[in-house]
């Protein structure tokens, strides 16, 4: 803003005041990025970030290395947090969640959980790298992150939080804080699949990432039968 104040040869707080914010003014300009320009930004950023930190993230980089404006960078993602949230929507396994769960929501857990686990690892095969980037970011707790980490628990953890909680009421899970059992069954997944180079270079491993996923779903399916309780 203080560039096109410079340009325009009044003070930053008349373009604020005409404009209030960036977005508004690019919209005014009425400057559309090209069809692939998201895409682009989006794995330009995953791989800064995955370098430099979302702190560290420069936003004049990312557009260079996008290869788009710095101004159609701005109407596509207005500053760290959106852009944070878009990586989070694209490469995480959330929506991927959500759709199983509300195709399958009514059924029993134990047709539920294994699917849920194996279609979370489909969805980030081939993407260690990534899981590991969102992860420290979404850990680190910057305020740049808030709005992905807001949507990955507000959209898939909270559907699954939700499903467990209506099974525990309907006698099919025993009882126990649901986040507790969320966490029990994210957790062992979740190590396997960041792992997982590792196993493959140190020791003969021949399971694949989605059976695996599925025997740990149904362990802990084991450890949360009613009768266990």
């Amino acid at each position: 803003m203080a560039e096109v104040a410079a340009a325009a040869g009044v003070s930053r707080a008349t373009v604020y005041r005409l404009f209030g914010t960036r977005a508004r003014l690019l919209y005014e300009l009425d400057m559309e990025p090209d069809l692939d320009s998201r895409e682009r930004v989006l794995a330009a950023a995953l791989e800064l970030v995955g370098r430099d930190g979302l702190a560290r993230l420069s936003m004049d980089e990312l557009a260079v290395s996008a290869g788009v404006s710095r101004a159609n960078l701005y109407r596509l993602f207005p500053g760290k947090p959106a852009l944070f949230k878009e990586l989070m929507r694209a490469y995480s396994p959330m929506e991927t969640i959500v759709a199983t769960l509300e195709e399958l929501g009514d059924r029993p857990p134990e047709e539920v959980m294994p699917t849920l686990a194996r279609g979370a690892v489909r969805s980030l095969q081939g993407r260690t790298g990534i899981v590991r980037t969102l992860l420290f970011e979404v850990l680190g707790g910057s305020t740049d992150s808030l709005e992905g980490v807001d949507y990955a628990f507000g959209r898939g953890a909270a559907s699954v939080l939700r499903y467990v909680s209506e099974q525990m009421a309907l006698g099919r899970l025993r009882p126990m804080h649901p986040l507790l059992a969320f966490i029990s069954f994210v957790g062992p997944i979740m190590l396997h699949l960041l792992s997982r180079p590792m196993t493959d270079r140190l020791i003969s491993f021949d399971l694949s990432l989605e059976d695996t996923a599925g025997l740990l779903a149904e362990n802990w399916l084991r450890s949360m039968r009613p009768e266990a309780a």
